[in-house]
């Protein structure tokens, strides 16, 4: 069926947001939405139900009309509207884990996120070859298997694809994320429902579990996954974990979870180099349809070098554009659809460590020898944090150069300072205030050439 132009844009415009907020924000609230309609400005955005409308309206409608704008080039009012189309699953196996009781239902899985879809080059051939002998031979020599790496590299295709074996061999499978799990843990202690959930969790042949590093510090969570890793481990049954960095760099981990996580099999999936970004397109224009020529999909392959998601997200926007511009797919148009994001990473090169570090410190009336130091007093360690989750986002360092400019510290401590202000900024709106603030200091700045 010949999707809409509304659909189109709304695809590339998904594609863009899925790299600028995070995993389990796009997953909640994104994810399930399509788009409806385009005309006279007015864009009209299906979302499954009442609630997501109004959080993307009162949260997102800013970043959202943005992104779209910057798409169509032209002003958009966005309205977020419940399709009546759309039926949620009643199955306490979704992400969104409300109902702490055990269902029958299986795990739906994206249908997408299969092994044969997934794409192999050298910076992901172990961990293919890794699951799909776990797919194959659950329990076996790989358990648990342990993957990590970055954002938008592949570790839920590879473990839903793990998902999709395990279905189709009538395995009984749980998908969760370890968000989910704490959630429920915490719901059924208040409940007194805890031997239902310890049934539910040690019933199964095979626990698939993403982002692990959620439950590191949250003592009796740990305790219970502990429990329950033993009790799938020590009867053979399957553990898959993702994760964005090791077990030894998990700050506040239990050591002898750290120590069960290593007991299979751990590892990483790298940012794919220029052949395997180019093979993923080649691929994704398959499943799309459409046809692309190869100097197009090499431009787009050149522009796009972090993740998978920035490398959709791209190739989304050139056919989106083209559709709206009604022209073929040239280089100059793949070029002039990709300028504006192309300006923003240049403008992310431009800004330094320290500026952000710099901005922060004044912000927070201190130096910036303040928080490169060992001063560890609530003020000088929030300003820290804050500078550690800016530098992250507004430049192109990696965790160990934040680290370096910080006083020398751990990419661990820079991972844990970045959550913790995520989580932050979710819950205080004064905090989330000072940091547009220092994000609008830090370009004006910038713009300025002060720096």
């Amino acid at each position: 069926m010949e999707t809409s132009p509304a659909q189109e844009i709304w695809e590339a415009a998904l594609g863009e947001l899925q790299i600028g907020v995070s995993k389990p924000n796009y997953r909640t609230w994104l994810a399930k939405t399509e788009g409806l309609s385009y005309q006279d400005n007015q864009f009209v955005v299906g979302v499954p139900n009442p609630f997501v409308a109004e959080y993307l309206d009162k949260n997102q409608r800013s970043l959202i009309e943005k992104t779209l704008i910057g798409l169509t080039q032209r002003d958009v009012n966005v309205i977020f509207q419940v399709d009546g189309r759309y039926q949620e699953p009643e199955s306490s196996y979704s992400d969104q884990g409300e109902n702490p009781i055990a269902t029958t239902q299986p795990p739906k899985f994206n249908s997408k996120y299969t092994f044969d879809s997934f794409v192999v080059g050298s910076c992901n051939s172990l961990a293919h070859a890794a699951a799909l002998e776990v797919a194959q031979n659950p329990g076996g020599s790989h358990n648990p298997l342990f993957i990590y790496g970055g954002v938008g590299l592949g570790k839920t295709h590879l473990v839903q694809a793990i998902g999709h074996v395990a279905l189709a061999s009538h395995t009984r499978v749980l998908y969760v994320s370890a968000e989910q799990f704490t959630n429920e843990f915490i719901k059924t202690i208040q409940e007194r429902k805890t031997e239902e959930f310890r049934h539910k969790y040690r019933s199964v042949d095979m626990l698939l579990i993403d982002d692990i590093h959620f439950i590191a510090g949250k003592g009796q969570t740990e305790e219970s996954f502990c429990h329950t890793f033993y009790e799938l481990h020590n009867t053979n049954r399957q553990i898959v974990i993702t994760n964005d960095c090791p077990p030894e760099s998990i700050p506040l981990l239990q050591e002898r979870l750290r120590s069960c996580f290593e007991w299979g099999l751990v590892t990483s999936i790298q940012p794919p180099d220029f052949k395997t970004r180019l093979a993923i397109l080649q691929a994704k224009t398959k499943d799309k349809g459409v046809t692309i020529t190869l100097d197009v999909l090499k431009l787009i392959a050149q522009r796009a070098q972090r993740n998978i998601r920035e490398l959709e997200g791209y190739l989304n926007r050139v056919i989106a554009y083209a559709k709206l511009v009604r022209a073929s797919v040239t280089p100059e148009l793949a070029a002039q659809a990709l300028e504006d994001i192309t300006n923003k990473d240049a403008k992310r090169l431009s800004i330094t460590p320290s500026l952000v570090i710099e901005t922060v410190a004044k912000s927070f009336n201190l130096s910036p020898l303040d928080l490169k130091s060992g001063k560890r007093d609530r003020e000088t360690a929030l300003a820290r944090q804050v500078a550690m989750y800016l530098t992250r986002q507004e430049t192109n360092c990696s965790l160990a150069q934040i680290g370096m400019e910080l006083g020398n510290r751990d990419h661990s401590t820079v991972i844990h300072a970045y959550k913790k202000i995520e989580s932050y900024i979710d819950t205080s709106p004064d905090l989330k205030r000072k940091i547009l603030d220092i994000q609008q200091t830090i370009h004006s700045e910038l713009k300025a050439g002060n720096y």
